[in-house]
């Protein structure tokens, strides 16, 4: 089961820290993604993140804004995001795989969060 959180209302320019707890306790074994949703629109790939925290792939709207890391000792990753943009305004999903990292389809993601609200405003 995997529990997004840490969405909210902020401005543009502004950051914010997301959450997803995951139980279980194979939670290391899982390449772990963010995906989001925007109201109208299909969901997209916003990061993944390997087993073990040394591998990253973003998509390239956020590269270079956003950080995805994962600590396995709490069963958690993390998505941090900075110099936030209305465009990012959108519902986050974590969502978890068996299997490497290099994946942005959401098709080969097993398990998804609920999805927590992010809004920006300009």
């Amino acid at each position: 089961q995997l529990q997004a959180s840490g969405g909210g209302l902020v401005q543009a320019g502004d950051s914010l820290r997301l959450s997803c707890a995951a139980s279980g306790r194979t939670f290391r074994s899982y390449t772990m993604g963010w995906f989001r949703q925007a109201p109208g629109k299909e969901r997209e790939f916003v990061a993944s993140i390997n087993f073990s925290g040394s591998r990253t792939y973003y998509a390239d709207s956020v590269k270079g804004r956003f950080t995805i890391s994962r600590d396995n000792a709490k069963n958690t990753v993390y998505l941090q995001m900075n110099s936030l943009k209305p465009e990012d305004t959108a519902v986050y999903y974590c969502a978890a795989r068996t299997g490497g990292y290099y994946y942005s389809a959401s098709l080969e993601y097993d398990y998804w969060g609920q999805g927590t609200q992010v809004t920006v405003s300009s």
